[in-house]
């Protein structure tokens, strides 16, 4: 049985520290405004276990001009589940949300490896790729909601 529901920040630190800042202290787990009441954290479960985790934040990026902006940190699936189809669905259950708190556009960091799935889903890339300091190289990715 399959499950989003939304979590605590703190329990997106299991998977964000196995898939995105493995070797990294727990405390890298810890992202701006993750504890902000504004921002919802999200995880996708299969039979009771957390296997998914994203985050969304009401932020602006000056590079748009969408009047309610938000952004998405922390999108991962743990590895032995990825291509199931799982993290499609916690992006869906994103756009749902920010298009329920009548947001326009939602935009992210996109690691390189990434980008081919966030375009399958629609998303555009903005700009050049960019490097993340002990992360790695990203694109700028967005998408207009509603």
């Amino acid at each position: 049985m399959i499950c989003i529901k939304e979590i605590p920040f703190q329990d997106t630190f299991f998977v964000r520290h196995i898939v995105l800042r493995q070797g990294k202290p727990i405390e890298s787990c810890f992202f701006d405004g993750d504890d902000f009441v504004s921002t919802k954290h999200f995880g996708l479960y299969v039979n009771k276990k957390i296997t998914g985790v994203v985050s969304v934040y009401l932020n602006r990026n000056t590079t748009f001009n969408s009047s309610k902006q938000f952004q998405i940190r922390g999108m991962a699936v743990l590895k032995d589940v990825q291509n199931l189809g799982y993290g499609k669905q916690l992006m869906k259950h994103c756009e749902t949300y920010i298009s329920g708190q009548n947001g326009t556009l939602v935009w992210f960091n996109a690691r390189i490896n990434a980008v081919p799935f966030y375009e399958k889903l629609d998303y555009l890339t903005s700009g050049t790729p960019f490097e993340i300091q002990d992360v790695g190289l990203h694109y700028l990715m967005c998408k207009k909601i509603g």
